[in-house]
């Protein structure tokens, strides 16, 4: 099944410059495999050591956040995107 990964302007750097990713997968965890078996780089920026999806990138499938969807093992279908958001953390000076 053809869905597509976005991929964040942040994240680009470790694709080459690609913005997206078509791939076949089932599952968003499927995805992600094939997204960091394309592009190595961004492996430890997806998952963390333990092979979770990292705390600080929210994932998206169609605009809804997985973690209200079953989490990665949610399925997906064909002409389902995927949108990868590294979270921003900020401060104020003072």
């Amino acid at each position: 099944m053809a869905v597509t990964i976005e991929i964040p302007t942040a994240f680009r750097r470790f694709t080459d410059g690609t913005p997206k990713l078509d791939c076949n997968a089932a599952t968003i965890a499927e995805a992600l495999n094939i997204l960091t078996a394309q592009f190595p780089g961004l492996s430890r920026h997806v998952r963390d050591d333990d092979g979770q999806i990292r705390q600080f990138l929210n994932v998206y499938l169609n605009e809804e956040d997985i973690r209200f969807l079953g989490g990665e093992d949610c399925a997906v279908k064909e002409g389902d995107k995927v949108l990868l958001v590294p979270s921003i953390a900020g401060g104020t000076e003072s």
